[in-house]
């Protein structure tokens, strides 16, 4: 995530106060939100109208959940890069998420440091070599 490099992101939760939490994260890394949905269909649709570099799902939405999401996402899109949003301690789900693809997940109530830092090395080694 560097200044030369203008990454944009989708953010997907039913919270409108943690989306915008994340927009105020991400536009201080330099990336650009170019679509946000509150439910996991809106998230699907919204990808696949816009592309984004990177996107956050929230495991749980109505509507479609954010494992169904991130399913859906990455059978059409193998190369994405998906970082997943929860407040639930559920391990399980969260594990699920990431042998289903998703790059990382993120807990809801980490520190704002500790989230850019957890986005960038999320970045990095979903880039890496």
């Amino acid at each position: 995530m560097s200044p030369a490099q203008k990454i944009t992101v989708l953010l997907a939760d039913d919270e409108p106060h943690i989306r915008l939490l994340m927009r105020k994260v991400m536009t201080s890394m330099n990336a650009e939100v170019v679509a946000e949905a509150a439910n996991g269909k809106e998230a699907v649709l919204l990808f696949r109208q816009h592309r984004p570099h990177l996107a956050f799902l929230d495991i749980t939405m109505p509507v479609m959940d954010g494992k169904t999401a991130l399913k859906t996402i990455l059978d059409e899109f193998p190369g994405a890069c998906i970082i997943m949003l929860t407040s639930l301690s559920a391990m399980e789900t969260v594990k699920e998420c990431l042998e289903a693809g998703a790059a990382n997940y993120l807990r809801k109530d980490t520190p704002i440091s500790d989230l850019k830092r957890y986005i960038k090395e999320s970045w990095e080694n979903f880039h890496a070599p």
